[in-house]
């Protein structure tokens, strides 16, 4: 039973204290820990207990022994260092490295700043040289770019520490191993196990997982899993524990005043259960911890008592033990007699006897190992202790498969070690992450967006494009700027909310905090408006903040990437909860694990490909065709939109607006979107008429406009209006009645100015007749039918069911779609006549007219029947943006509800989505085109359920539930002018379409 206590270590003997002094009713002999969790007791497995990943084989023990056996003296005293490497320095730092290899025999190399190429060559020209292989590794704490250029960066622990999923945690380890591996690095020296306690804390802070021991056990742990399943070893670190420290060791020796029991009880918690899960190496600190060396201010790293007695017999730690780097000033200034000077290799000397088994970074290499000879031969240092060390090392490289070792190749490293899925489990890790610490009123996420006008203030000094971009695919956003506090104030009078966010650089780390000045104008923003605040910075930046009385909404997003900025400005819309929990305290205000959850609203949101079952390697083959289509003047610009389950995946712009390349497309540009307004402006409206009971399927076009009552049409009814099975002529040019006979517009119905009776506005300078609608009217009244009934697509549909809409609801049709429709669903770049509004370099020009306007279209519809209307009409007139044509098909996919709201009935959509005249080979939908049919637009891979548009000017949309999936192509193929239709021919969206079904893998 002794020896079984022993091995448990302190833990056991703290447990029988707490229970006797509790039994007693007397005062714990020791200071109690703030931390009510601090009292969970981990009681540590046997050592023959404790998972082993890396167990000993007979061939690693007679490998052992053999190279042992031909060492040398020097050979094994070398084999205790890893010296630092550089891959960005010159040759002189090279040779010297070289030098250390190849003459002192070192045992190791860590590498620093530099390029994954460069030091991958470095690495090999090492190894090279080495007789015995060498252990590769790398101080990585989030990943290869911590000291690599052109690798991925992976979140901040303490970042990691607000996400509740640890699987996702594991996979961070995964890809860090993965990534280590591919780099040919044997240990990556993580995770940091120091519990933050100490918010000014100059070193950890943000390196740690946060200020719970279980939390930061529970992280360290999936981190750990993840590294060592893929054959690379991991350091904890750093031992005893720095996370209470206001001093950098780096700098000084750092003080940590706490007991031995407080220690055992809080520090060492972490270290229990790592050792428990298998933790391969120990990385020790420079600290001074008087409780457990009581020597003064003597580091922990050369501490027998530490190093020996408690991680090694104490706590039964039988892994690889590195001491902190050696150059660092916490340990290299120490000195033990200040009369007598310490000489080269005497710090080294100590930590080797203290019970270390690799010295890292020494700056002192020669010296040092002269002196350890020196001491080895004078039995200061014993054979069975350098037998210990240096076959434990020799073990370890055998673990490591370097008896085997292969040089790294080269060829495509930098790919390897950044692929795709880093990306995807980089919005997983934000989306679990992000925290919300107050919703007063549940402003978060935002619903209304009909009637709540944003405006967004930027504090900080960081890029915040991503979030804003984003907010702006929600809904208007208006940024507001001022270098006034009162002239800030009085441009937010006008609107509802005020979004406020924080930006700080994540390179920044140690200076994130809201300055005096940041923190007062907040406060005062925060006064006088409805205030949500998006912190990207650690949560620590938030401690100046004494008052958030006045602060609706807070939200902390840790980092300030742009994947952080996206995943924010989707929660705050809705398109994903809130999950994450808060680190660690923020004064009184916040406690760990703080953090309320949001209602998820089903807009649209955004990922990667892989977190929606998509291959972003296949997706990628868009880009070929479409910049083949450009090159062959299909179209001068082109945007491709791919959504799938309610995320976009992919959304590109190419090209330029005209051939003559002065504006590159962006993706927020408005197209001439022409047939696609059928879909996205008034079939939405038409289908609220029918769930409402208003019209149906039988209902007569006699009986929906009573222009028709007396017409050859009158008996045309609903369904086969939208079959387009109703005998109606495909076109009327109505345009040519108003020009003479050159081609000129007749001053009879045009206004080169607007008038009361010429309000219209067709283009520049250009205003017809308002009565002229009277006579398009009474045309398509008298207009002839088509001798035979069946399928026949035909522009006059919409334009009279535009003609119903407006006379039903006493609303003109683009006032109609943006209160029924487009305000709500925050669809801001959908509008008819769009230069009342937008900027004109913002939309794509579509042709250069020289038979009706004489002028380029840019922001005029193209279609001239929508034109003499005045830039509005039922089947042509809309202008808008991949976004937001998005966003209304996958209102379509979620069968009329989107963020929240239900727009019509399932019901109804289905019965628009069905096909009604299968049998007699009209395949349509009422309003909608459907696959495998006449003037079929999709891909041979879409399914029958799938509906879509195309349009005239080269667009088309298609959605499939199916594969629950969006498709939006946008062009102006009709600029400069409108010949050949090359788009239609090439089948150029047809062949996207196809690429996005290939894509999906599951």
């Amino acid at each position: 039973m002794k020896s079984i206590l022993a091995r448990m270590g302190c833990s056991v003997m703290l447990l029988f204290l707490l229970t006797d002094c509790a039994s007693k009713k007397s005062k714990i002999p020791f200071e109690k820990p703030e931390i009510t969790e601090n009292e969970e007791i981990y009681i540590p497995h046997l050592k023959s207990e404790r998972k082993n990943f890396f167990k000993e084989s007979e061939a690693e023990k007679k490998w052992v022994d053999s190279v042992y056996q031909t060492m040398s003296l020097d050979e094994k005293l070398g084999q205790l260092f890893m010296i630092s490497a550089y891959s960005n320095k010159d040759s002189v730092h090279v040779n010297s490295v070289e030098k250390l290899i190849v003459e002192h025999k070192v045992g190791g190399v860590i590498f620093f700043q530099g390029g994954p190429v460069r030091q991958a060559n470095l690495s090999n020209s090492f190894q090279s040289k080495s007789k015995i292989p060498l252990f590769i590794a790398i101080d990585a704490e989030w990943g290869l770019s911590m000291r690599l250029d052109s690798t991925f960066v992976h979140p901040w622990n303490m970042t990691l520490g607000a996400v509740q999923n640890l699987i996702l945690i594991e996979k961070v380890g995964e890809s860090m191993g993965k990534e280590s591996k591919r780099m040919g690095v044997h240990f990556n020296f993580a995770p940091v196990l120091d519990i933050n306690t100490n918010p000014k804390n100059p070193v950890i802070g943000f390196r740690s997982f946060g200020e719970s021991k279980v939390n930061v056990s529970d992280r360290a742990i999936a981190l750990m899993k993840g590294v060592q399943n893929q054959g690379v070893f991991s350091t904890g670190k750093h031992f005893p524990g720095h996370g209470n420290t206001a001093v950098d060791s780096h700098k000084a020796l750092p003080l940590v005043d706490y007991s031995k029991e407080h220690i055992d009880l809080v520090e060492l918690y972490p270290y229990k259960r790592l050792f428990d899960e298998g933790l391969v190496s120990v990385m020790v600190g420079h600290l001074n911890i008087p409780s457990l060396e009581p020597r003064p201010n003597y580091p922990t790293s050369i501490s027998k008592s530490i190093v020996t007695e408690l991680l090694q017999n104490e706590m039964q730690f039988d892994g690889l033990i590195f001491t902190d780097a050696l150059n660092m000033k916490g340990v290299s200034t120490y000195r033990e007699n200040t009369d007598i000077p310490s000489t080269p290799g005497d710090i080294d000397l100590k930590a080797f006897l203290a019970g270390n088994d690799i010295l890292l970074c020494s700056d002192t290499v020669p010296f040092s190992i002269a002196k350890m000879r020196s001491a080895y031969l004078t039995n200061v240092i014993s054979e069975e202790r350098l037998v210990y060390s240096v076959k434990k090392i020799l073990r370890y490289k055998f673990k490591a498969g370097l008896p085997q070792f292969k040089p790294i190749d080269t060829s495509n490293l930098v790919q390897d070690i950044n692929p795709s899925s880093n990306k995807a489990l980089h919005y997983q890790l934000f989306e679990n992450a992000i925290t919300v610490l107050e919703n007063k009123e549940s402003i978060l996420p935002i619903k209304n967006l009909q009637n709540n006008r944003i405006a967004y203030v930027k504090l900080g000094d960081a890029p915040n494009s991503e979030f804003v971009a984003h907010l702006k695919k929600y809904t208007e956003i208006t940024e507001v700027a001022s270098q006034n506090m009162d002239s800030l104030n009085q441009k937010l009078k006008d609107f509802d909310t005020v979004i406020v966010g924080f930006h700080k650089s994540d390179r920044a780390f140690r200076n994130q905090d809201f300055t005096e000045t940041e923190s007062l104008w907040l406060q005062q923003i925060a006064k006088k408006n409805k205030v949500i605040l998006d912190v990207f910075a650690k949560p620590y930046s938030l401690l100046p903040i004494s008052n958030y009385d006045d602060i609706e909404g807070l939200v902390v997003s840790y980092q300030n990437s742009d994947v952080a900025q996206i995943v924010s400005a989707e929660l705050i819309f809705g398109a994903i909860e809130a999950k994450g929990k808060l680190p660690v305290s923020v004064n009184t205000h916040y406690k760990v694990n703080d953090g309320l959850p949001t209602e998820k609203l089903n807009r649209l949101g955004f990922t990667a490909p892989e977190n929606v079952g998509m291959s972003p390697l296949k997706l990628q083959e868009i880009e070929q065709i479409v910049n083949k289509a450009i090159e062959e003047k299909i179209a001068p610009g082109i945007v491709v939109l791919v959504a799938r389950k309610g995320k976009v995946v992919y959304q590109k712009a190419f090209g330029y607006q005209t051939y003559d390349k002065l504006k590159m497309v962006a993706t927020t540009d408005l197209y001439d979107v022409a047939s696609l307004t059928k879909m996205i402006a008034t079939l939405p409206n038409l289908m609220q008429q029918y769930d409402k009971g208003k019209v149906n399927l039988a209902t007569t076009l006699a009986t929906m406009l009573p222009l028709f009552k007396d017409s050859n049409k009158a008996s045309i009814n609903f369904k086969d209006l939208l079959l387009h099975n109703a005998q109606l002529i495909p076109y009327i040019p109505y345009y040519k009645n108003t020009l003479d006979s050159s081609g000129k517009p007749l001053e009879k119905y045009y206004s080169k100015t607007s008038a009361p009776n010429f309000s219209k506005q067709v283009a520049d300078s250009m205003f017809i007749r308002n009565d002229f609608h009277d006579t398009i009217m009474k045309i398509m009244v008298d207009s002839k039918l088509l001798p035979e009934k069946k399928y026949k697509y035909s522009d006059l549909t919409f334009m009279i069911l535009k003609e119903y809409l407006e006379k039903s609801t006493a609303k003109k049709l683009d006032v109609l779609v943006q209160d029924q429709f487009f305000r709500s669903l925050g669809m801001n770049y959908s509008l008819f006549n769009p230069l009342q509004k937008k900027n004109k370099s913002d939309i794509a020009p579509t042709e250069i007219d020289n038979y009706f306007r004489h002028q380029t279209l840019q922001g005029y519809v193209h279609d001239q029947g929508a034109a003499i209307e005045g830039g509005v009409q039922g089947h042509a007139g809309l202008f808008s943006n991949a976004m937001d044509i998005a966003k209304m098909m996958q209102l379509y996919l979620q069968k009329g509800n989107y963020g929240g709201i239900q727009y019509f009935s399932s019901q109804t959509f289905d019965d628009f989505n069905s096909c009604y005249l299968c049998a007699e080979g009209n395949v349509r939908g009422l309003g909608f085109n459907k696959p495998r049919g006449i003037d079929n637009p999709a891909s041979k891979s879409a399914s029958d359920r799938s509906f879509g548009h195309t349009g005239f000017t080269g667009t088309m949309t298609w959605a499939d539930p199916v594969t629950e999936t969006v498709y939006v192509f946008l062009s102006n193929r009709t600029y400069p002018e409108v010949v050949e239709n090359k788009l239609a021919k090439g089948k150029i969206r047809e062949q996207i379409q196809e690429i996005i079904y290939e894509a999906i893998e599951k």
